[in-house]
C-alpha cells in the first residue's frame, strides 16, 4: 500500500468523524448564510436599493423568522432575463459593486437546456472559492466509501469539461463554467489533475477527444468527472482505440465516476458494458450559478444541498399556484425556507449567492427525500415537463421509464427527447429515441406507455382521455450528436434537452427531416 494513498485516506476518515460529530441544524445554517451574503452586499448598489441594513437589523435584533419576512418583503424575486437586464448587464460592461462587492472577471456561459443565446452568469472570485471548497468537502466523503483502496487518493483525476481558453472580452472573461474552475484548480492538486493544461484548453471538442485518447494509455486514472454522455463517448473511443474490451484494460485503476448535470439512469446500462468490473458512483449538482449539493455518503438517496458555503436556498412549491402551464413563474410565488419544506413534494429552486445572484430562478425543480439530512434529487425543469392536458409527466419519470424500459429489453438508449403534440381533436406524445442497433420501436413504445402510467396517476389517467396517442421514433444516436454540434453545444455541460418546446421543435423535425 502507498504510503501517501495510506496517509490521505486516514486523515479522509478522521475529518468524516469530525463532520459526523456536528449535528446538522439546516435553518440555523442558512439563517447564517444569508446574513452573511447582505452583510458582504450591503453596500452594493442592489443591497442599498432594496435595503439590506433593514433585513440585517431584523436578524441580528428580530425573533424567529423576522430576518426572512423582511428579505422576502424587500427582494423581489427574479429569473434570468429580469435580473441581466435590471443589474447583471452593467457588471458585465465593467460596472463595480453592482449586485455584488467589486468587479466581475468572469462569467460563465450558459444556455442549460432550454435556449439557443447563451446567458452570462457572474462567477466572483467569492464563487470561485466556495466552489473549490464544496469540491474538496464532496473528495473528502470518499472516505466513507470504505472498499475504496488507499492507492485510489494517489491517481489521475480526469475532469472532462470546458476549454480553460476563455475569450477575453473588454474587462472579463467569459466560457464554460467547468474550463473557469479548471483553470483555477489548486496547485496541489494539479499533479493529479488530467488532462492537463495544454489538452484542457483545446477548444475542438472532436480534437479535445482525440488528443486525451491519444494519451490515455500513459495515465494512471482513478477518477472520472463529466456529463455522462461525454464520458462514455470518450470511453468508447479510447477502447475503440486501442482495440481492448473494456476501458479497464487501459486504466485498470478506475474506481469513481462522479456524475452530474443530467440523470444517469439512461445511461447506466450502456456504460456499464464498458467497464470490467463494478465502480462507485457519485452524484453531483454543480451548475453555473455554484455548487448547489452532492452525494456525501454511499447509502445516499440524494445529493445533500450545501448549506454554509456561500449559497441561500428558497423553494417555491412547483404547482398552478405559482407556475404558468408554460413553466413561467408567477411575479409573487409563495416561497419557503429549508425548514418549511415537506419530503415528497416538488419545488423550483430559488438561489441568492455569493456572485451576485439574488432569488434567482434557476430554473431546476427538486424533491426532498430526506428533510433531515437535507437530501434532494433533481426532478427537471420549470419549462421541461410535459402537461398538455394534466398529465404533469417531469423529466424524472422519464428517465425512470426509459431506463426501466432499456434494461427489460437489453438496449442502450443514449439520448432522448419526448415532444408534445396536438392529435385532433385531442393530444400525444411524440418519443425520440437515441440508439444503435436494432430496436423494436413498437415494443419499447408500449413499455415507456406502461411505465409511465404506474410512475404517474396523472398520466395513467389522461391516457385514458385526452391524450390518446403515443408515438416514438428511434434514431441512430450521433443525430442527437450533430444536433448539439450545428447548435454550438458539444462538449462540457451542455446536454441534450429532454421535452422539446415551442420553435426547438420545429428546428428538431426539420433537422431529422433533411438526414
Amino acid at each position: 500500500m502507498a504510503i501517501l494513498g495510506r496517509l490521505l485516506k486516514r486523515g479522509i476518515r478522521l475529518t468524516n468523524v469530525m463532520q459526523r460529530r456536528k449535528k446538522l441544524n439546516p435553518f440555523r445554517a442558512q439563517r447564517k448564510t444569508l446574513l452573511k451574503l447582505l452583510l458582504k452586499a450591503r453596500y452594493t448598489e442592489f443591497g442599498q436599493q432594496y435595503k439590506f441594513d433593514d433585513i440585517l437589523r431584523q436578524g441580528h435584533f428580530g425573533r424567529g423568522r423576522a430576518f426572512y419576512e423582511a428579505y422576502k418583503q424587500n427582494v423581489p424575486v427574479f429569473d434570468y432575463n429580469t435580473i441581466f437586464d435590471a443589474w447583471w448587464h452593467r457588471a458585465l460592461a465593467g460596472e463595480k459593486d453592482i449586485t455584488w462587492p467589486g468587479r466581475v472577471k468572469y462569467f460563465a456561459l450558459s444556455s442549460g437546456t432550454s435556449e439557443a443565446a447563451s446567458k452570462y452568469i457572474p462567477v466572483t472570485k467569492a464563487m470561485s472559492k466556495a466552489i473549490q471548497k464544496t469540491s474538496i468537502r464532496q473528495i473528502l466523503t470518499l472516505g466513507k466509501y470504505r472498499h475504496l483502496p488507499a492507492s485510489l487518493y494517489e491517481k489521475g483525476y480526469l475532469m472532462l469539461g470546458g476549454s480553460t481558453k476563455l475569450t477575453m472580452r473588454g474587462g472579463h472573461y467569459e466560457g464554460d463554467l467547468s474550463g473557469i474552475t479548471a483553470g483555477q484548480i489548486p496547485f496541489w492538486f494539479q499533479r493529479f489533475y488530467k488532462p492537463g493544461p495544454e489538452i484542457a484548453q483545446e477548444r475542438d471538442w472532436g480534437v479535445k477527444l482525440d488528443e486525451i485518447t491519444q494519451q490515455a494509455a500513459d495515465w494512471d486514472i482513478g477518477y472520472v468527472v463529466g456529463v455522462p454522455a461525454w464520458i462514455q463517448l470518450l470511453m468508447e473511443k479510447i477502447i475503440a482505440h486501442y482495440k481492448v474490451k473494456t476501458i479497464h484494460d487501459i486504466w485498470p485503476n478506475l474506481a469513481v465516476f462522479c456524475h452530474g448535470g443530467v440523470s444517469f439512469e439512461p445511461y447506466k446500462l450502456g456504460f456499464e458494458k464498458l467497464l470490467a468490473h463494478p465502480i462507485t458512483y457519485i452524484e453531483t449538482y454543480l451548475a453555473s450559478e455554484g455548487f448547489i449539493a452532492y452525494q456525501t455518503h454511499p447509502e445516499a438517496a440524494g445529493m445533500q444541498l450545501v448549506l454554509n458555503n456561500g449559497i441561500f436556498h428558497e423553494f417555491v412549491p412547483f404547482n398552478e399556484t405559482n407556475f404558468s402551464a408554460d413553466g413561467v413563474m408567477v411575479d409573487t410565488p409563495q416561497t419557503l425556507m429549508i425548514d418549511e419544506v415537506e419530503e415528497g413534494k416538488e419545488y423550483a429552486l430559488l438561489l441568492s449567492t455569493c456572485s451576485g445572484a439574488w432569488r434567482y430562478l434557476i430554473g431546476d425543480t427538486i424533491k426532498f427525500v430526506s428533510k433531515k439530512k437535507a437530501e434532494i434529487i433533481i426532478t427537471g425543469r420549470t419549462k421541461f415537463f410535459l402537461s398538455l392536458c394534466g398529465e404533469h409527466l417531469s423529466v424524472d419519470n422519464m428517465n425512470k421509464a426509459v431506463d426501466l424500459s432499456a434494461r427489460e429489453m437489453n438496449i442502450d438508449v443514449r439520448e432522448f427527447t419526448v415532444v408534445g403534440i396536438n392529435h385532433d381533436p385531442l393530444f400525444a406524445h411524440h418519443w425520440y429515441i437515441g440508439a444503435d442497433g436494432p430496436v423494436d420501436a413498437d415494443q419499447l413504445r408500449d413499455r415507456l406507455d406502461t411505465h409511465l402510467k404506474a410512475l404517474n396517476d396523472d398520466y395513467a389517467t389522461e391516457r385514458q382521455h385526452a391524450l390518446r396517442e403515443i408515438f416514438l421514433t428511434v434514431l441512430p444516436t450521433q443525430t442527437f450528436y450533430n444536433w448539439m454540434e450545428a447548435r454550438g453545444k458539444m462538449g462540457g455541460q451542455n446536454k441534450f434537452p429532454r421535452v422539446l418546446k415551442k420553435n426547438q421543435i420545429a428546428e428538431w423535425q426539420a433537422f431529422i427531416s433533411e438526414m
